[in-house]
């Protein structure tokens, strides 16, 4: 059955968490409450023993079975004694009442709580009613740990003061180090010796730069040459006649493109002396404007 047919309210929808045994206790209590109201209690199972506790003339005990063949039953308020394995059928039973729902909910029901939820597609709201809650599971003591600190009543032990081991430490011997003493004190160390300028005799060797075949400025000799490009002897290009195909032959290489050489000059070419035909264009006379006829 869909959710689009329960008219109830979200906010009238309760869960009261009560274990098995005080269910029934807290049932009778809630139809006390709501003893004006027309009242339908859903159980899972057909059971006697919660049928024969209930004599009151406006509450009818059903089944799920029972309640699937009367679609036309209605109540203001529907209690689930316990909640069925399959979230349709509680579906099925808020569809039967127009006002407000109650279910009475078992730690072992719990499972079958979330498919319903998600299901409607929110959480039902849960309340504890005192005196129908769970007994508070006892908590385990923890043994309090001992103290590490002596008792009052018990001598303290006698602890012998703690005696630093004692090093043979030598005093701290300074580095000696190269530096020059003043006028006043007498130094081991030589005096030391500036490099000797120009001018002065040393003992060091100039430094002797490499040379280079650099070509000297203006002025300057050098001994380096001047390029000289290489000679080649360059034959002259002969004619040679031509081939049994007609080709000129040369006697190297030749940079003529026309074939017919022979060794003659080439004959200078002549502008075309027939020149196109001149057309004379005369101009045309303008017409005279011709007299309007009277």
């Amino acid at each position: 059955m869909s959710t689009n047919q329960i008219t109830i309210k979200h906010n009238k929808h309760r869960i009261h968490p009560c274990p098995n045994e005080k269910k029934l206790a807290l049932l009778n209590m809630l139809l006390s409450q709501n003893s004006g109201l027309s009242i339908v209690v859903a159980l899972s199972d057909n059971s006697l023993l919660t049928k024969e506790a209930i004599t009151e003339p406006n509450v009818s005990v059903l089944s799920d079975e029972e309640l699937a063949g009367v679609p036309e039953l209605k109540c203001e308020l529907l209690i689930s004694y316990d909640l069925p394995q399959s979230a349709e059928l509680y579906i099925s039973r808020l569809a039967k009442t127009t006002d407000s729902a109650i279910a009475l909910l078992d730690i072992s029901e719990q499972n079958n709580l979330y498919p319903i939820e998600t299901l409607l597609g929110r959480v039902i709201r849960q309340e504890i009613v005192t005196g129908f809650e769970y007994p508070e599971q006892e908590k385990m003591k923890i043994a309090p740990k001992p103290s590490l600190k002596p008792k009052s009543d018990t001598k303290r032990a006698e602890r012998k003061p703690f005696d630093k081991p004692k090093y043979d430490k030598k005093p701290f011997d300074k580095q000696k180090s190269d530096r020059p003493k003043r006028e006043d004190d007498g130094s081991e160390r030589k005096s030391y010796e500036k490099p000797k300028r120009d001018g002065e005799k040393s003992e060091r060797k100039p430094f002797d730069k490499p040379k280079y075949d650099k070509p000297k400025k203006e002025g300057e000799t050098s001994e380096r040459k001047p390029f000289e490009k290489p000679k080649y002897d360059k034959k002259p290009n002969k004619f040679l006649g031509k081939d049994e195909s007609g080709k000129a032959k040369f006697s190297g290489k030749s940079g003529e493109r026309n074939h017919r050489y022979d060794g003659k000059p080439k004959e200078s070419v002549e502008a075309p002396k027939n020149v196109g035909r001149k057309i004379s264009i005369k101009a045309l006379k303008p017409k005279e404007p011709s007299e309007p006829n009277s």
